[in-house]
């Protein structure tokens, strides 16, 4: 389930015309990051991974939107931020690819 969500996230901002060039090409980088380390995660923290990348996926849907909803955006982008605070410590990467991510999306949907 993780995979296929972060597949569709990649797919989306592959396809979607509402992302500028500058930031798809840093979220499709992100995302690769992204990708591995939530690989590393779902092998002893199933239930978080899930809850990482469906943030994501709702955040990227929220910040892609072609008639935003700043309310909703910064919403989800709260929630995926949150899913990762436990791991600062264990899995900083992930907790940086996930900030990073986080912030990119938020200047575009503000």
């Amino acid at each position: 389930m993780v995979h296929n969500t972060l597949s569709k996230i990649e797919e989306k901002l592959q396809t979607v015309s509402s992302i500028p060039e500058e930031n798809r090409d840093e979220l499709l980088h992100l995302l690769t990051t992204l990708k591995a380390e939530v690989h590393e995660l779902s092998k002893t923290e199933s239930e978080s991974a899930e809850s990482i990348t469906g943030f994501t996926q709702m955040a990227t849907h929220e910040a892609t939107r072609q008639q935003k909803n700043r309310d909703l955006l910064r919403l989800s982008v709260e929630g995926l931020t949150s899913s990762v605070q436990d791991f600062e410590t264990s899995h900083p990467k992930l907790a940086e690819t996930v900030n990073a991510f986080c912030q990119v999306l938020s200047n575009m949907g503000f």
